[in-house]
């Protein structure tokens, strides 16, 4: 099948549920990048046992297309003072979820119950902080199916695929706030700041 490994596939195939590649994915050390940037392929994290958010979520989505649905990452775009993040939606009885490889305590798997994808994103808002607490997300874009770049071999290079997260910034995104919804956010509480720089993996 899509001319993967057998024993790669097979990994895949039995990652046949959201709540099983979620936890997969949580089992799997955070990739730091210590030596400079990656954007390691599904194959390659396979190999490493280690990824990002976007190598997770691009982990995700083959791991769903594999299964029969279509292999969806979306991007949630920051200020300059926060990290984008990358999720793998999915839609199950008609509700959106999502596959989330974080290393923060509370931007993790959404159940699918929520009704579009705008409803999804804005689940992230309120923990979306930075280290002081400031609420940083500011627009996400539409779901992109991997498919667009079956031609380049994403799903069976070792190579890296940074062609996928160029695309992600470039591609259209939805503003979630206006200037003076921005001009009067709240800092988030103590206790939910403390709870928020609580991270899963240390370096």
């Amino acid at each position: 099948m899509f001319k993967l490994p057998k024993e790669k596939l097979k990994i895949l195939k039995a990652l046949n549920t959201p709540k099983k590649i979620q936890d997969f994915l949580d089992l799997m050390p955070m990739n730091f990048e210590e030596d400079g940037e990656t954007f390691l392929s599904p194959m390659s994290v396979l190999e490493k046992k280690v990824c990002h958010c976007t190598e997770g979520a691009v982990l995700a989505a083959l791991a769903f297309r594999v299964n029969g649905e279509p292999p969806l990452v979306l991007d949630l775009t920051a200020t300059r003072d926060d990290f984008d993040h990358v999720i793998s939606p999915f839609r199950k009885y008609g509700k959106w979820g999502a596959i989330s490889k974080t290393n923060h305590s509370v931007l993790r798997y959404r159940e699918p119950v929520y009704s579009s994808i705008q409803e999804l994103v804005m689940s992230y808002f309120h923990e979306y902080t930075d280290p002081k607490g400031r609420k940083t997300l500011r627009s996400y874009c539409a779901p992109v199916n991997l498919k667009r770049f079956d031609r380049l071999g994403w799903m069976t290079t070792q190579e890296e695929i940074d062609y996928i997260p160029e695309y992600l910034v470039k591609v259209k995104h939805f503003p979630i706030l206006n200037r003076n919804q921005i001009r009067n956010l709240r800092i988030a509480d103590k206790i939910e700041i403390a709870v928020s720089n609580i991270p899963e993996w240390k370096k």
